[in-house]
């Protein structure tokens, strides 16, 4: 039983480091960008920077603007 505990989370831990190594590498060919600004629409999205979204100004809207996005504080 133990042996088949130890497979198990052995499977895991190479798993996830896997999955960690996969992200870090597809992340590095991806052009680098420190600023959110630009045009957007749904498909396209934004850079992918904290806080960084596509603002829609009108409901029916397609394309939109990146900008960055403040979260509302707790009350």
């Amino acid at each position: 039983m133990t042996k088949n505990i130890k497979t198990v989370l052995l499977t895991l831990m190479v798993t996830a480091a896997f999955c960690a190594g996969t992200v870090s590498a597809s992340q590095l060919f991806r052009p680098f960008q420190t600023t959110c600004q630009g045009f957007c629409t749904k498909k396209t999205g934004c850079p992918n920077i904290l806080g960084c979204a596509c603002v829609f100004n009108n409901p029916g809207a397609t394309v939109g603007k990146c900008s960055f996005i403040a979260a509302k504080p707790a009350k």
